[in-house]
């Protein structure tokens, strides 16, 4: 049972870790709000992910091998919603922590709407139910420990992706740079999408 759990561990704080495009927003919001401020898109990142974990686990919506084009449709809506955010990055005015900032950085909803639009966290949620759950005899519990487990480990990959960007943002002189640090993260952005696109 610990093999299983350390398993399950390492195994979503490597999907959860890996850069991506959750975690470039998280960077940007950490930056721009601080760790509290971005606590919202960071939670709702999480319970997004263990919410299609769930859903994944219990064959709500069967194979994605099955419909690849539920895939083809995920990846284009991802890419537009991707787009938008990267332009509120870009458009942002570069407030510091303290100001205006908070209201603006993306909350709760658009946490958990960057995971059910991002087609890496689709495949790296059916990789993992296969792997952990469907050859499992536990069945319902080790679908249950694996929820759990991700939603962890997810607290604990997109969180310090904020926590980094907070830290980043003591490092950058004013707003000026603030504004070059958006347009960064911004092409970053862009750079998921053409990756998603591409895929």
């Amino acid at each position: 049972m610990l093999t299983l759990i350390g398993s399950m561990l390492a195994f979503s704080l490597v999907g959860s870790i890996a850069p991506g495009p959750v975690c470039v927003v998280a960077v940007a919001a950490g930056a721009q709000a601080g760790v509290w401020g971005a606590a919202r898109y960071v939670l709702g990142a999480s319970l997004g992910y263990t919410l299609m974990v769930f859903v994944v686990g219990v064959g709500l919506l069967g194979s994605l091998q099955d419909h690849p084009q539920l895939l083809r449709i995920l990846s284009g809506l991802g890419a537009v919603y991707l787009l938008y955010l990267a332009w509120r990055l870009v458009s942002a005015r570069g407030e510091l922590p303290g100001s205006s900032a908070a209201a603006q950085v993306p909350g709760f909803w658009a946490g958990a709407l960057a995971q059910w639009l991002n087609p890496k966290a689709w495949l790296f949620s059916t990789a993992g139910i296969g792997l952990f759950v469907s050859g499992s005899n536990a069945g319902e519990q080790a679908l249950l420990l694996f929820c759990m487990l991700s939603l962890l480990m997810c607290l604990l990959g997109v969180g310090s992706w904020a926590l980094a960007g907070h830290l980043l943002e003591r490092q950058l002189p004013g707003l000026t740079a603030m504004r070059w640090f958006n347009r960064c993260m911004a092409l970053l952005l862009v750079g998921s999408v053409a990756m998603i696109l591409l895929y």
